[in-house]
């Protein structure tokens, strides 16, 4: 049967080759949306991850509460003890200490006087320790477009979007104006060494990096952190495991009753993570739906066309003897075989974009000027192994329902007028 289907189908393409691209062109658009919005939803994980939510992420649960605030007079008090627990409970996760600040940025001139301020979001990392991940989770050697990494107590980096607005160039000093963990006036000096570009707008339009011992003794944090940053070994996101290891640590350090004891969240409940994978997720679903819905009316009306065309032919069976259940399964299965077609040189040609938008990307960067998601500018595509199946789902379902619907003119014919539809 499908040996004779083959045939059929290459023999006369007149009745194939509109399905055959109308399957491939739906089956590619769906490749290509999957890859692309897998690309997204991967970058910003693991973007979101590293600057700002890791893996799961340790705070006091007066910091939680209040998170987008930075408020630093919030923080956890006594990082020391519980880095020595949480390496002895959980020795196979990475640690990060972080605190983020904002503040005022003055420039002064050669005697002294302001020459330029402008107001910077700060992050305060372990940028001098050796045993410190934080230089290679961040990308710190590619991110420096002038200048050069810390290398001493005292230097610091920033964006190179607001350096150039503010003309500083490497080698400056520096004065940060902002508040210490008790809500006293902070002012602290610092000397720029150089200039960073991450490509992501959320934090190339105004940031410091600056060694956490630096920002602990300018803040009056000594012993105390705004976050934790916890990851995975091989920082590859698990949420199963995640919310297990949160678990765990909430039961044995939390306490829901003492507003500054440490509480974890992981990295689905931070932020609107979850409603906003939850979009992404369902978006797909809506993307899929669409495809299938609009093919098979497509292929639907070309089934009523096809068989209006193949009025004769489908006489002359059903004169023959043929059974109509029979007849309506082989057209059916005609219909699958040519979705197949259709959907493996849909996939392929979806695949064949996909793989150019994983190496390329596409820059939005012009887009995302007061984007305040950390994400990068260039979205690229990601090719899964679902990439592979997921174009058979519409491309399949489209053509059996179409063939269905149109099909079904085949139990109204009557045996009995077949002669005299032969006859004219």
């Amino acid at each position: 049967m499908i040996k004779f289907i083959l045939k059929g189908i290459i023999r006369d393409r007149s009745r194939s080759l509109f399905p055959v691209l109308t399957v491939l062109l739906g089956v590619a658009l769906t490749v290509l949306g999957y890859c692309y919005f897998s690309g997204v939803m991967t970058s910003w994980i693991q973007t979101s991850a590293k600057f700002e939510s890791g893996h799961m992420k340790i705070m006091s649960r007066a910091y939680a509460e209040n998170a987008d605030q930075m408020p630093n007079d919030l923080a956890f008090i006594g990082v020391k003890n519980l880095m020595a627990d949480l390496k002895k409970d959980f020795p196979d996760l990475i640690y990060a200490q972080r605190i983020r600040f904002g503040g005022l940025f003055d420039i002064p001139d050669e005697q002294g006087e302001t020459k330029a301020q402008g107001p910077l979001a700060g992050l305060a990392v372990d940028l001098l320790s050796e045993e410190s991940p934080e230089r290679e989770m961040l990308n710190l050697e590619n991110a420096v477009v002038r200048g050069r990494l810390p290398e001493k107590q005292g230097e610091i980096l920033i964006s190179d979007d607001f350096a150039r607005r503010l003309d500083i160039q490497p080698g400056q000093t520096s004065t940060l104006i902002s508040s210490t963990m008790y809500g006293n006036m902070a002012t602290a000096n610092f000397i720029v060494v150089g200039m960073l570009h991450f490509g992501i707008t959320a934090l190339d339009r105004g940031m410091m990096l600056a060694d956490l011992a630096d920002i602990r003794s300018s803040l009056d944090m000594e012993d105390a952190a705004g976050e934790i940053l916890v990851f995975f070994d091989d920082f590859v996101y698990q949420e199963d495991a995640a919310e297990r290891i949160a678990e765990a640590f909430n039961a044995k350090y939390s306490d829901d009753e003492e507003e500054f004891s440490p509480v974890m969240e992981t990295l689905r409940g931070q932020g609107g993570m979850a409603d906003y994978m939850a979009m992404v997720n369902q978006f797909m679903g809506v993307m899929i739906f669409s495809f299938i819905a609009v093919m098979s009316i497509v292929l639907w009306n070309a089934g009523l066309m096809g068989s209006l065309r193949r009025y004769g032919e489908i006489g002359v069976r059903l004169a023959m003897g043929e059974d109509k259940g029979h007849l309506y399964r082989s057209l059916i299965t005609e219909s699958l075989v040519i979705g197949v077609i259709g959907s493996i040189l849909g996939t392929a040609l979806g695949l064949a974009f996909a793989y150019y938008l994983q190496a390329k990307g596409i820059n939005l960067g012009n887009m995302m000027q007061s984007a305040s998601m950390v994400i990068n500018d260039v979205i690229r595509a990601k090719v899964t192994p679902i990439s592979y199946v997921i174009g058979f789902i519409p491309g399949l379902i489209a053509t059996f329902i179409g063939t269905s619907i149109s099909g079904l003119g085949i139990y109204k014919r009557q045996t009995s007028q077949l002669m005299k539809e032969l006859e004219v």
